[in-house]
């Protein structure tokens, strides 16, 4: 099973330790992470700028998440699908990993439901459909 992690999966998995803490924890038990270096640039920039962390302790944050996930290098995306340019790298990324669902709490993707047969589900979904097979 192959997760990619959207962006701001991640930032509450390391600074609300909620739910999408519980589901990063949990895919380390029973998934693959992915993400790509988009994914951890930009979730390096919202460390520092809005859980106001400094440049060592997001450094550290991201070298975790480069040792429990695979990082994948997607292609840019021939036609835009999204508004946001952004989350198109998201679904490159999915497309490139092989990825079995993506996880976001973003609007824009979570509209989608699916993209290239791959679900686009929020976090407490992600936990149920990541429980439906085990």
């Amino acid at each position: 099973m192959r997760i990619l992690f959207d962006t701001n999966v991640l930032f509450s998995a390391f600074i609300t330790h909620g739910v999408c803490a519980g589901l990063y924890e949990e895919c380390l038990q029973r998934a693959q992470i992915v993400v790509s270096p988009d994914i951890l640039s930009e979730l390096e920039e919202k460390l520092i700028t809005k859980a106001k962390l400094s440049a060592a302790e997001s450094r550290e944050i991201i070298r975790a998440v480069q040792a429990d996930a695979e990082v994948v290098r997607p292609a840019p995306m021939l036609r835009p699908v999204c508004r946001d340019p952004d989350d198109d790298l998201i679904l490159a990324a999915a497309l490139i990993a092989n990825a079995d669902a993506i996880v976001t709490g973003d609007q824009d993707l979570l509209i989608l439901n699916s993209f290239h047969g791959i679900p686009i589900l929020d976090p407490r979904k992600a936990l149920a459909f990541l429980a439906s097979f085990f």
